[in-house]
């Protein structure tokens, strides 16, 4: 066991040279003595906080039929691919209803066909520039207040992110600085997180939520939200890169910006496991982007390939989703997604879907006394707008899509996973806890083409956190 142990603790060695860049863990162990809790109630909560995690995927691609290939397409033949991140989480308690945290981050990995090919990519964990060398950035620096209004108290646990204590169940939360929008909307339990949960772009949120990020999925601005027993209501505005998925951002929220407005509600009809719960978001964009009809009114105007790049200017694009949530256990249950979006404009920041139907579900072992297992099985059905479609069909190149020519049909992912958990591990800063998990996709008609496909993903991942 001790060998074992030793083994997935080699893992986190990127975290520990991330902790250096952060400062001496040994600044914030000074102020580790009991404070009063989150909300003041005179309970003891930790006064910081240190988490971390890692995480390697591993995937292969078996070649496949495909008539013909463009620049942004998917390649045919047989791919392998890798990611490994590092993240830490340095949190501290500021004053009353206060938390700082902030997360450094160290990636690096090779996607398969340099990450084009498919609204639905097979890995959530990767980006477009990533390399087979380790990077070392900033993920999250940010300040988060929370002001009680009464009520019922409740106890949340220390996690990443988050310092935990006791507070009241109706209160508002304010957060500001560098975050990822994924953090506080459609906070879906089963389909979420690439590195525990389901991996592919299709299956982590909204995939016609093209959500303000920068190319690694983070970004500056702010988030309002207010919670009560049954319902919620959140608003944020964050801030978008300067060109469709890049690394750069503009800080300027009166330029370029993404706004979105999310309302939660706990419905009355219940399963045996509890109730049926929703979410519906609306969002907006204005964005420096080109529009489809632009393009190919352009191209043909000219006699030229269509191009997005050459008729950007600062447009709106906006969209919405819904989810439909059923609890089965604890930490498992169903779930029905559907987005949309206006599907003038290129994707700015997230995948290149405009319309989207998904379900899924995430469940247990326990049946086969394997309790703290988890596995998930997930459909998504991927579509684009009529004139993203000509455009693609009139040889146009987007930042995900591109095969030259169109023989469209709806993307189709069908994913699952198993992910088994290892034994605990103790260690001076907590416990070490693991999962091995195996993972297969099938892709039907990857990039919206029915003249390429269907596309097989095998998948190998550890993840390990404390």
């Amino acid at each position: 066991m001790k060998v074992f142990c030793l083994w997935r603790s080699a893992l986190m060695r990127a975290f520990f040279l991330i902790a250096s860049y952060a400062g001496s863990a040994g600044v914030l162990a000074q102020s580790a003595e009991s404070a009063p809790d989150a909300m003041g109630t005179g309970g003891v909560a930790p006064a910081w906080g240190l988490h971390a995690q890692s995480t390697y995927i591993w995937q292969t691609k078996p070649a496949f039929n495909a008539a013909y290939s463009g620049s942004n397409s998917l390649q045919p033949f047989k791919e392998k691919s890798y990611s490994f991140t590092a993240t830490g989480d340095l949190g501290l308690r500021l004053w009353q209803g206060a938390q700082l945290h902030f997360n450094p981050e160290a990636a690096q990995g090779v996607p398969l066909s340099d990450l084009v090919g498919a609204g639905g990519i097979s890995n959530g964990e990767l980006a477009r520039g990533s390399s087979p060398q380790l990077k070392l950035y900033r993920a999250r620096l940010f300040v988060q207040q929370r002001v009680d209004t009464g009520g019922e108290m409740e106890t949340v646990a220390p996690n990443f992110n988050e310092l935990g204590g006791r507070m009241a169940v109706s209160r508002w939360t304010f957060t500001a600085g560098n975050f990822a929008l994924l953090d506080y909307f459609d906070n879906n339990p089963y389909a979420k997180d690439p590195r525990t949960q389901f991996m592919n772009w299709a299956n982590l949120t909204y995939g016609a939520w093209d959500y303000a990020a920068d190319s690694r999925g983070y970004t500056w601005g702010g988030v309002a939200e207010y919670r009560a027993a049954n319902w919620a209501v959140r608003y944020g505005r964050a801030v978008q890169p300067v060109e469709s998925n890049g690394n750069v951002l503009d800080r300027n929220l009166r330029q370029q910006y993404g706004d979105q407005l999310e309302l939660e509600r706990t419905l009355p009809w219940a399963l045996p496991a509890g109730p049926l719960r929703a979410r519906a978001l609306l969002y907006r964009n204005r964005i420096n982007a080109g529009g489809y009809a632009d393009a190919l009114a352009l191209a043909a105007s000219t006699g030229s390939t269509p191009d997005v790049s050459l008729v950007r200017r600062y447009q709106v694009k906006t969209g919405w989703g819904l989810t439909l949530e059923a609890p089965l256990g604890d930490d498992a249950g169903l779930y029905l997604r559907a987005s949309g979006n206006s599907g003038n404009l290129e994707e700015y920041a997230f995948a290149e879907i405009d319309k989207q139907l998904a379900v899924g579900g995430q469940f247990t072992g326990a049946r086969w006394g394997r309790g703290s297992d988890r596995w998930g099985v997930a459909y998504a059905v991927n579509a684009l707008s009529g004139s993203h479609r000509d455009y693609l069909a009139a040889g146009g190149v987007g930042f995900f899509l591109g095969d030259g020519a169109l023989n469209y049909g709806t993307e189709r992912v069908l994913e699952t996973y198993y992910n088994w958990a290892l034994p605990d591990c103790s260690l001076r800063v907590g416990k070490l806890q693991s999962a091995l998990s195996l993972g297969f996709q099938y892709i039907t008609n990857p990039g919206y083409n029915r003249d390429r496909g269907p596309v097989q993903t095998y998948t190998v991942r550890l993840h390990t956190e404390f």
